[in-house]
């Protein structure tokens, strides 16, 4: 789902005994192989994820014999809980349903699946959690100084060198380590050259969680955002972890939940939080990045607006993800929903008008992906926002004089140097 992140897993597993392998992070012919067994009426992500585990399993290269299938579930009311349904029936058609299908979940709601044979362990556990932590400041501190870098490829290599660090770091399990390799990636992105005076817009990225990581399910839109000249913004994959614990909260305050779910509730978040704590203490003593916010801020933050009880897919937490980057400053937002995606359709683009209303700056587009989407129609609406945004930089940014601060292009060609924001605010406007 999120080739930065994932990349870190693999250990975890294979230390439990685990031959296990991630499927690519950019296949396009996973689509068409998913709409062979998922009807185009489902969400887009299940299609893409059926797509790339049938994709694989009919390739030869696997014993299906000696094969699993492996996802997580997360339970609720989204339709992601059914993947693992989605799956089975996939499997039936092409005559594999002898092929197991675990769900890698908690395993303490009613509608989530036992897996008889799968072990998730406490050692297994930590070793993910350190990884998750990994890949959340590694994509922090790349996105943050990648469009700025003076010497075209330098964030890359720094980020590809801490890759294989941090993975043989994960190899020995030494927490100590691990807090060390926090503070020197930190020190390290604080370090690269960048221009340090070049202003670009900042741009959110939120949505449903796969389209939001998947670069098969959103066309690379951090790629995209970073070549039509803005800052990409993702939220934390470990937010999401969050917020799903901080639910049994609300469930037990507003809902049926048990009081035990709550007390387990305040268990996890702490547990999750001590493992991000060396990386949130490392960021806020940096002098470039920000430090995430606690779930509860979030929560705050959503409450102003919506019931917190409103909880299928991301629930209240599209919201305050939104809120939180507006808060930030960035108030430049692309909302990445599968179409007809009802959840995100009702707390995420069915809040737009409530979060502008709040707070008039803010710049929200909805973006849907769909097998059917055109990218042409994706690509104008991006470019709009970024018009958006740019004019709002004009209107912010001034020198004494009245000059206009100068800004990187912003045209899909990218091929125009440094020009002032009146002549590409008229480009952005034309090609949009």
């Amino acid at each position: 789902m999120s080739p930065i992140h994932f990349q870190f897993f693999k250990q975890g597993f294979e230390d439990a005994g685990y031959t296990i392998e991630f499927l690519p992070s950019v296949d396009k012919l996973a689509i068409e192989e998913g709409l062979r067994y998922v009807h185009n009426d489902a969400c887009y992500p299940a299609i893409i994820v059926v797509g790339q585990l049938m994709k694989a399993l009919r390739s030869g290269k696997y014993d299906l014999n000696n094969t699993s299938v492996i996802i997580t579930q997360t339970g609720g009311g989204c339709r992601a809980t059914n993947y693992i349904s989605f799956i089975r029936k996939a499997l039936k058609d092409a005559n594999m349903g002898h092929v197991p299908v675990i769900a890698l979940n908690t395993g303490d709601s009613s509608n989530l699946e036992n897996n008889p044979g799968f072990k998730f362990t406490i050692p297994m556990f930590n070793k993910l959690m350190r990884g998750l932590i990994y890949g959340d400041l590694l994509m922090r501190v790349l996105y943050r100084v990648r469009p700025y870098e003076k010497f075209p490829g330098s964030a890359n290599l720094l980020y590809d060198s801490w890759v294989n660090r941090c993975q043989e770091s994960l190899k020995k399990g030494n927490r100590k380590e691990h807090a060390e390799n926090i503070r020197q990636i930190v020190k390290d992105f604080d370090k690269l050259e960048i221009h340090e005076d070049l202003i670009k817009p900042k741009v959110g990225v939120v949505g449903e969680i796969l389209v939001k990581f998947h670069p098969t399910a959103n066309n690379n839109i951090v790629e995209l955002l970073e070549a039509e000249g803005a800052e990409a913004v993702v939220p934390d994959l470990t937010d999401f972890l969050l917020y799903g614990a901080y639910d049994s909260r609300i469930k037990y305050e507003k809902l049926s939940g048990s009081f035990w779910g709550m007390v387990s509730s305040y268990l996890s978040i702490n547990r999750i939080e001590s493992y991000r704590k060396e990386m949130k203490k490392a960021l806020r003593a940096s002098k470039r990045f920000h430090a995430p916010k606690p779930i509860e801020e979030i929560a705050k933050y959503a409450e102003k607006h919506l019931s917190l009880a409103n909880q299928s897919g991301e629930g209240w937490f599209l919201t305050g993800e939104m809120i939180e980057l507006i808060q930030s400053g960035v108030n430049n937002i692309v909302c990445l929903q599968p179409f007809a995606c009802l959840p995100n359709h009702i707390t995420g683009k069915g809040m737009f008008r409530e979060i502008r209303r709040s707070y008039p700056l803010a710049n929200i587009s909805p973006i849907d992906y769909d097998p059917g989407a055109s990218e042409v129609n994706q690509l104008n609406r991006i470019k709009l926002m970024l018009s958006v945004a740019i004019e709002n930089l004009q209107n912010k940014i001034e020198q004494p004089m009245g000059a206009k601060v100068p800004l990187e292009d912003v045209s899909v060609d990218n091929k125009l140097s440094m020009l002032n924001l009146d002549t590409k605010l008229r480009e952005c406007k034309l090609d949009s």
